[in-house]
């Protein structure tokens, strides 16, 4: 089962500007929270490493098409199986509208629980954000590449479809060692929300919070001290009297004494 992405943001700068910028595939760990790296092998091939919700993916992408300042399509060959595009419009007033259209094979149980919790959908959304906190505060791109790709072939949106080759690849990175414990985290909300939903004999699908960073808590053992306050005051009152009470070495009742 696949799951699809669409998300836009509004960039205040002229569409050659957002364009180009976007054309260095290399600079995305700079504003793409999940993309450690980014590698050109070639005009049309992308090597690509990323970690999301724990788990490290790697794939290979090919462009499939790109024509400046309209669109760029991409759709993996090999490791985690994901296609897409981003289309660029010009607006007006130096603005310009970037739209992304995602679509990807969760696998896994981390990565298929994640995506129950939208994880990707979230980190898409900002990630664009902070594309346009990028462009924006630069006024001007990195450097740009104005060469064509698959040009004028009206392809529309790639989706996993053109991605066949790479099904079934699992991402060559595998899964990170953090991935372990986020699992847990994640698989317990799924559990949870399963138990409700047997509790209550509801049938109706069950909807689970999103949030926007979830953290799996690790315990330890933990050393616990006891806490004895100083300095209490203890008083005794109406003491009952058992029988003769032996007098001190002063011959003083030693309940007057206290």
């Amino acid at each position: 089962m696949t799951t699809k992405v669409e998300k836009s943001v509004l960039v205040n700068v002229p569409v050659a500007v957002a364009y180009n910028q976007w054309t260095q595939f290399e600079d995305f760990p700079q504003f793409m929270g999940g993309v450690k790296s980014v590698t050109q092998l070639s005009d049309d091939r992308l090597q690509w490493v990323a970690e999301i919700a724990g788990v490290k993916r790697q794939w290979e992408a090919r462009v499939l098409e790109q024509v400046p300042d309209r669109k760029v399509a991409w759709a993996a060959t090999e490791g985690a199986t994901n296609a897409g595009a981003v289309t660029f419009e010009d607006v007006g007033g130096g603005q310009t509208s970037v739209h992304l259209s995602l679509e990807y094979e969760p696998e896994g149980l981390v990565e298929k629980v994640g995506d129950k919790l939208n994880v990707v959908e979230n980190q898409a959304e900002k990630d664009l954000e902070r594309f346009k906190a990028f462009i924006e505060a630069e006024g001007y791109a990195t450097g740009a590449w104005r060469g064509s790709v698959g040009a004028g072939t009206g392809g529309g949106t790639p989706g996993v479809e053109d991605a066949a080759a790479s099904r079934g690849d699992s991402g060559k990175a595998g899964v990170s060692a953090k991935a372990v414990a986020a699992g847990v985290g994640l698989a317990a909300a799924g559990v949870a929300a399963a138990a409700a939903t047997r509790t209550s004999g509801s049938t109706d699908d069950v909807v689970v919070a999103e949030y926007d960073d979830v953290t799996p808590v690790l315990t330890e053992d933990v050393a616990v001290t006891p806490v004895v306050e100083e300095d209490v005051e203890v008083v005794v009152t109406d003491v009952p009297s058992t029988g003769t009470v032996p007098a001190t070495e002063d011959e003083t009742d030693p309940g007057t004494r206290i």
